[in-house]
C-alpha cells in the first residue's frame, strides 16, 4: 500500500473513493462525527468541502491506496491563530474495514506524526470515542490519555458516548 498526501487537486479527484472510505467507516460503527446510514453523496460534499481548507493550508490529508482503491486516511488540521502554530488536531484516521488488522492504521498515524514534526509541530491532540478500538492504538502509540468528557458525540446509531482527550508531544526534526 502506498501512503501518498493529496494536494487539493488530488483530493478533489478522488473524493469519490475517498466518500466511500468515508461510508464504509461510518457505517462500520466508527463515531467520527456521522451518522449511519451514510450516504455516499452526503460524504463526496464533505469531502469536496476539505478541498479548500487543504489550499490554505489549514488542514493536510494523507490518503492509502491498495492499488484499486482508498483504504485509509488521516488528517492533521492545523489552527489559524498566532499562538497555537506550536500544534495540530489529529483529525479523521480512517482505515476500511476490510483492511483493518494490518497495520495501515499505525503506518497512517506514523506518517501524520512525521509530517508534523517535520512542520514544527511540537504537540498534537486527538479525541475520539472512549473505549472504541482506536483508544488500543493512540495509548500504543505512545499518545498521552487527558481526560473523558462524557455525552460528547453520537456515535453512528446516534447514542450519545463520551470521548477521550488525548496529546503527543513531538520533538521537531532537525
Amino acid at each position: 500500500m502506498t501512503v501518498t498526501r493529496l494536494d487539493q487537486a488530488q483530493l478533489s479527484a478522488s473524493v469519490d473513493e475517498l466518500a466511500g472510505l468515508l461510508v464504509d467507516t461510518v457505517d462500520g460503527g466508527a463515531s467520527i462525527g456521522f451518522l449511519a446510514p451514510m450516504d455516499h453523496a452526503a460524504a463526496v460534499s464533505w469531502w469536496k468541502e476539505r478541498a479548500t481548507a487543504v489550499a490554505a493550508g489549514h488542514l493536510a490529508v494523507w490518503a492509502a491506496h491498495d492499488g484499486h482503491r482508498v483504504v485509509g486516511t488521516v488528517s492533521l488540521a492545523f489552527p489559524d491563530k498566532p499562538n497555537s502554530c506550536h500544534r495540530a488536531e489529529l483529525v479523521k484516521l480512517m482505515v476500511h474495514r476490510d483492511t483493518r488488522g494490518q497495520g495501515l492504521g499505525r503506518r497512517l498515524l506514523d506518517t501524520a506524526e512525521k509530517a508534523a514534526r517535520a512542520a514544527k509541530i511540537t504537540l498534537l491532540h486527538l479525541d475520539t470515542e472512549t473505549d472504541s478500538p482506536a483508544e488500543r492504538l493512540y495509548g500504543s502509540a505512545g499518545w498521552t490519555r487527558a481526560g473523558v468528557i462524557p455525552d460528547y458525540a453520537a456515535d453512528p446509531a446516534g447514542v450519545l458516548r463520551p470521548t477521550t482527550l488525548y496529546y503527543k508531544r513531538l520533538e521537531p526534526t532537525t
